[in-house]
């Protein structure tokens, strides 16, 4: 089917970009972590009183924790999170406990497996409407009348939340997070039809690679 393969390539998509953020992420927090460690190093007693001169050389490098990391794992890791959802969603990978739904019979799986779907769906759908909200408000313009909304006066663009450390607008985690989930509900919403459509027509269209438990 074609829009099945529109729907992998997409959801195949999202999970590589959530990989490479999720890699990012990884290498980050290593760095900052290795530099935290040796700033701690050269701080102690040992190197303050038998090569002060190189530890304060080194430290005068700026060596130490990566300024701001932990808001950019916090941001990044929702991205990612959001950008494997689509997958997992499109191949049905998610972790499944069949001890009991094993002993059903296929149309009563079929059955259980529409009602997931849908329920998926309306979730996904409700989390992508939170996160439009989330942003919004973060932005300064939730409750923000639509004139100034287009001028930025009080409580409008120039309003918006900035994190601590690094100054950066909060609502572009939030945007970010909306594609991803944006993604997610669409992908949810069409393996709900497709859910509907094997329940009715007693045929099997995307096979579950679900971890049985």
């Amino acid at each position: 089917m074609q829009l099945q393969r529109i729907m992998m390539s997409l959801a195949r998509f999202m999970a590589i970009l959530g990989g490479l953020v999720l890699t990012c992420l990884i290498l980050l927090t290593c760095i900052s972590v290795l530099g935290r460690g040796i700033n701690t190093f050269l701080h102690s007693g040992m190197m303050q009183n038998t090569m002060p001169g190189l530890a304060d050389t080194l430290l005068g490098t700026g060596v130490g924790p990566v300024l701001g990391d932990y808001e950019l794992v916090e941001a990044g890791i929702a991205f990612s999170i959001f950008a494997f959802l689509p997958f997992c969603q499109i191949t049905a990978g998610h972790a499944t406990v069949d001890i009991f739904t094993s002993r059903l019979s296929v149309k009563v799986n079929r059955f259980i497996q529409m009602v997931v779907e849908i329920v998926f769906a309306v979730v996904l759908i409700v989390i992508a409407m939170r996160l439009y909200e989330g942003m919004m408000a973060k932005m300064g313009l939730k409750d923000t009348p639509a004139i100034l909304k287009l001028f930025g006066d009080k409580g409008g663009l120039f309003m918006s939340e900035t994190s601590q450390l690094l100054q950066f607008p909060l609502w572009w985690a939030y945007g970010l997070s909306l594609i991803a989930a944006i993604v997610a509900a669409t992908v949810g919403v069409y393996m709900a039809f497709v859910r509907i459509g094997e329940f009715f027509s007693n045929r099997t269209v995307v096979e579950s690679a679900g971890v049985d438990h």
